[in-house]
């Protein structure tokens, strides 16, 4: 029996006790587990800001085209601050913005309010402070400026740049 318990001590005790050995004690410890949720955020391209039809020789000679408000759309994880910068456009020259048809050009600016007193770019930004991952639309407001002597055309342009930095 000797060489047999050496070689099954296992199965010996279940044999000497008549089933599995009983455990009379426990030991615990504890798992941290953690995680970590990225502060994303995306900004949805905007549909079109049209101004439509600019007349310099009737309404718009001394009063502004002004565009109801359109919005691009931002959706930040909940809790992100982020900031939303326009750039100058395509057409730019230095800080104005310029609408143009390939050779003429017609002014125009973007705000960061209705009464467009900020014009909205890389220096004057807005704050968005995400409640909640749903998105949301930012409104942007436009402005052509009354008095401009500028060239017939129905295919005046420009490509703005929308970034969101968070």
């Amino acid at each position: 029996m000797r060489g047999i318990a050496r070689v099954f001590p296992c199965a010996l005790l279940l044999l000497v006790t008549g089933g599995p050995a009983a455990f009379a004690a426990t030991a615990t410890t504890k798992m941290n587990v953690t995680a970590s949720v990225t502060g994303t955020c995306t900004l949805a391209s905007p549909v079109a800001l049209a101004f439509g039809a600019y007349d310099p020789i009737g309404a718009n000679a001394t009063a502004n085209l002004d565009v109801s408000p359109n919005a691009l759309t931002v959706t930040c994880a909940k809790g992100v601050t982020a900031q939303i910068s326009l750039d100058t456009g395509s057409n730019a020259q230095g800080t104005t913005r310029r609408l143009s048809d390939g050779t003429n050009f017609l002014t125009y600016e973007i705000y960061t309010s209705a009464a467009r007193t900020t014009v909205w770019n890389t220096t004057n930004t807005v704050t968005y402070v995400a409640s909640s991952k749903a998105p949301s639309p930012i409104p942007v407001y436009g402005r052509i400026p009354s008095g401009q002597d500028v060239a017939v055309s129905s295919g005046y342009a420009d490509v703005v740049n929308a970034t969101v930095t968070f």
